[in-house]
């Protein structure tokens, strides 16, 4: 049964709420199968996204893949119209990517970028960027700076100010939820900060779509890259990027622009599309554009702010819990904090606790040391938990995982003393 605080902040009675979560679990063939606490890894795809990708694949098979695309163009071509109101946007400003990272290297391909250049990010963007920055500056003599957190956490607009005011300073990146705590970082703040300079603003919205309400107005980002599998509960191998008017006015285009996203128009020419298709490779797997179609209009249905009130609940109860536990630091920092929780139990590698807890049915994932280095290392964590309930969990759920969790940990603790004796 939901707390006080997630049945009233939904505005709903106990038994709506009951009904509505019984209705999404029996839609989700998974929760039927295990405890799934990893919706920041891949959510549990609800029945209308698998049978959607399920069809698609059917008719492929029947009447070729070529000509199954051509027969389902009209759901295909609605799903950018699906994608665009989710985000407040048009479906000229949305190209489907294969994920985020693939539509983050598309929009950073788009910036001519010279020895000197400098791009701003923070200490808690995603991994795999923080990598490609470093390769940025060893290929091409870019600096990368990052920008001080707040006391509480989070990046501080006005640091960002600060070293977005240099004149090399071509562009601005922030993680809007990072992979490896539940910061929610103040994405629109720095927006405007941009737009004051008028520095490129690009937003990695991977771990916000499906529990956070994006309106790409007030963040005033350039570009915003999206994967499906996370929090929208949608195919993994899909996901879509945001490209603003601006952005498409001052002939942005990837580095290596596909067939798809441009035309041959001579011998030593060529003319990119209007649109945000600019961005997008030929190949598409036409099975994962329906499921994604399908995990957007479920995720509209069920109420962005619905899913967020009731998974921040989940997760507040969550932190709670294992707060309560002995040797355990949770790690998440900031004023807000999403639906990823993380925590630190001592003397457990986060790896092998995720293990055992598979072996339960209980799903989670670990956030390792290098995962979010310059957070991480300050604060002496050589890995994490991460635990991400979403709207379909129950509190039932969150107790069965806290309650394995201390009793795996005490139990190595138990070896360890033992072994220590002997």
């Amino acid at each position: 049964m939901l707390n006080y605080f997630a049945t009233n902040h939904l505005g709903l009675d106990t038994m709506s709420i009951e009904n509505l979560v019984a209705r999404w679990r029996a839609e989700t063939p998974g929760c039927a199968y295990c405890v799934h606490l990893n919706n920041a890894g891949a959510g549990l795809m609800p029945e209308p996204v698998i049978d959607a990708m399920r069809d698609h694949i059917a008719l492929e098979s029947e009447i070729g893949g070529y000509e199954a695309a051509d027969a389902r163009a009209e759901s295909i071509h609605s799903t950018y119209a699906d994608i665009a109101r989710l985000l407040n946007a048009k479906a000229t400003n949305i190209a489907i990517v294969a994920n985020a990272t693939a539509g983050f290297i598309q929009s950073m391909t788009s910036f001519d970028f010279a020895r000197g250049d400098v791009i701003v990010t923070t200490k808690a963007d995603y991994t795999s960027y923080q990598i490609q920055y470093l390769s940025l500056s060893k290929r091409l003599g870019v600096e990368i700076v990052h920008a001080e957190d707040l006391p509480e956490g989070g990046v501080d607009p006005e640091s960002v100010r600060a070293l977005a005011a240099n004149p090399r300073c071509r562009l601005v990146h922030v993680s809007w939820i990072p992979t490896h705590s539940g910061l929610v970082q103040d994405a629109e703040a720095v927006g405007s900060v941009c737009e004051q300079l008028g520095v490129p603003y690009l937003v990695d919205a991977c771990q916000a779509v499906g529990q956070l309400p994006i309106d790409v107005e007030r963040l005033r980002c350039d570009y915003l890259s999206v994967t499906a599998r996370k929090f929208l509960r949608g195919p993994r191998g899909i996901g879509f990027l945001f490209a603003s008017d601006r952005a498409l006015a001052r002939g942005d285009h990837p580095l290596f622009v596909d067939m798809r996203g441009a035309k041959w128009t001579g011998a030593n020419e060529y003319a990119v599309a209007e649109s945000a298709v600019r961005y997008e490779d030929w190949e598409f797997a036409y099975a994962l554009v329906l499921g994604l179609g399908a995990a957007v209009r479920y995720a509209s249905q069920v109420g962005i702010d619905t899913a967020r009130a009731r998974s921040w609940s989940l997760a507040r109860e969550l932190r709670s819990e294992l707060a309560a536990l002995d040797g355990v630091r949770v790690l998440d920092r900031g004023n807000q904090q999403s639906a990823i929780v993380t925590a630190d139990i001592a003397g457990i590698d986060a790896t092998n606790l995720v293990s055992e807890l598979r072996k339960r049915g209980i799903n989670t994932a670990a956030s390792l040391a290098w995962y979010g280095l310059l957070d991480f290392s300050a604060r002496g964590v050589l890995s994490a938990i991460r635990i991400s309930p979403h709207y379909y969990n129950t509190n039932e759920e969150i107790l069965v995982a806290v309650g394995a969790i201390d009793e795996i940990a005490r139990s190595k603790r138990h070896v360890r003393r033992v072994d220590t004796a002997t």
